[in-house]
C-alpha cells in the first residue's frame, strides 16, 4: 500500500495574457474549477495505474458526500481524513499565462488541521504539499519514504528542511525548488542532491534526471500538445511512484513517471486526463520502446536509510 500525505484541494485554474504588475491588474481570459490538491493529484494518479493507495489528507465539512468524494472512491482510492466540519476544503486559485509560467494562491482551510494532529506510522509513504511539522513527524515514523516540497516550501524554515532531508529515501523537486531549497540550506543543488540517498529533479520541457550516488541518468520529456502545465509534476510522482512500487529500477520509473505526465498536460485539470496502466504502456513503448520486466527486490535496494 502506498500513503500520500497532504492536501486534497479545489482548484480555480484560470487563464491570462501575462501578470500584471504590483498594484496592477489583469483581465482572465477562462475560469475552470476541478479537483485537485497536490496529495490528492498524485494519489488519484496512482489509483489510476492500478496500485493500492491511500490518501491522508484533511477536507472540510463540504467535502462527504460531495463530487470530490464520489471521484475519489470511484477510483478505488482509501481515505484516511481529518474532517473538520467547521470549516471548508482548501482551495487553490492558479493563474497560467501564455507562456505557461503560473502563480498560485492557496488557501488551506481544513488543512491547519494538519500542525496539531498525531502523526501516524507508515510502511510507504509519500509527503506532498502539507503541513512541514506534521511531514516532518511522519518522516521520522516511516520505513520508507519521499518528499516533495511542493508550492508549500516556502513554509519550511531551515531546520524543518534539514530534519526532513535526513529521514527521506527519495527527494522529488523542480528546478524552481531546486533552487529556493538550495538557498536555504547555503547548499548547491549537487549537494542537495547528494545528502539523500536518491534524487529525482524534474525540468519542464528539458525532461528530469535522477542522481543516485555517482549515478547520473537525464530522461527527455515526452512531446505532446500542451494544454495547462498544472499537474504535470504530481503525475510524473504518480507514476514514478506506481512503477517504484512494481520495483521497476529508477531509469524506468522516471520514464514512467515522464510519460504519465505527458498525458496530464493534454488537458486542462490535474486529474482529467491520468492514463491507465495499459494506456501509460502503450505510450511508452512508443517513446522508449518495451518496458522492461521489473525486478522484484528493488525496493530493498534502494531503501538505504538503514
Amino acid at each position: 500500500m502506498i500513503y500520500v500525505v497532504g492536501h486534497t484541494a479545489i482548484d480555480h485554474i484560470c487563464k491570462v495574457q501575462e501578470f500584471p504588475p504590483r498594484n496592477g491588474s489583469a483581465s482572465i481570459l477562462e475560469r475552470k474549477i476541478y479537483f485537485g490538491g497536490g496529495a490528492a493529484n498524485i494519489a488519484a494518479g496512482i489509483a489510476r495505474l492500478g496500485e493500492p493507495c491511500t490518501l491522508v489528507s484533511a477536507v472540510g465539512g463540504d467535502f462527504p458526500g460531495g463530487d470530490y468524494d464520489v471521484w475519489q472512491r470511484s477510483l478505488g482510492l482509501r481515505q484516511q481524513f481529518f474532517e473538520v466540519p467547521d470549516t471548508h476544503t482548501p482551495t487553490a486559485f492558479l493563474f497560467t499565462d501564455q507562456l505557461g509560467d503560473q502563480i498560485t494562491f492557496f488557501e488551506w482551510g481544513a488543512s491547519r488541521v494538519f500542525a496539531e494532529s498525531k502523526a501516524p506510522s507508515f510502511p510507504f509513504v509519500h509527503m506532498a504539499t502539507a503541513d512541514p511539522d506534521f511531514n516532518t513527524r511522519v518522516a521520522e515514523k516511516a520505513a520508507f519514504s519521499t518528499f516533495d516540497p511542493g508550492q508549500d516550501l516556502h513554509r519550511y524554515r531551515r531546520d524543518q528542511l534539514e530534519n526532513i532531508l535526513s529521514h527521506i529515501d527519495i527527494l522529488f523537486a523542480n528546478q524552481h525548488e531546486v533552487e529556493s531549497m538550495s538557498r536555504t540550506l547555503g547548499m548547491s543543488p549537487r549537494d542537495l542532491a547528494a545528502s539523500v540517498p536518491m534524487a529525482v529533479f524534474t525540468m519542464g520541457a528539458r525532461g528530469s534526471e535522477y542522481i543516485r550516488g555517482d549515478e547520473r541518468c537525464h530522461i527527455p520529456a515526452v512531446k505532446v500538445s500542451m494544454a495547462d502545465p498544472t499537474g504535470a509534476g504530481d503525475a510524473y510522482r504518480a507514476g514514478f511512484l506506481a512503477a517504484f512500487w512494481r520495483e521497476y529500477p529508477p531509469l524506468e520509473c522516471c520514464r514512467i513517471g515522464t510519460v504519465t505526465a505527458s498525458f496530464a498536460v493534454e488537458v486542462v485539470g490535474c486529474q482529467n486526463n491520468l492514463p491507465s496502466w495499459p494506456e501509460m504502456e502503450a505510450r511508452y513503448r512508443r517513446e522508449f520502446g518495451d518496458l522492461p520486466e521489473n525486478i522484484p527486490g528493488n525496493k530493498r535496494v534502494y531503501t538505504n536509510r538503514g
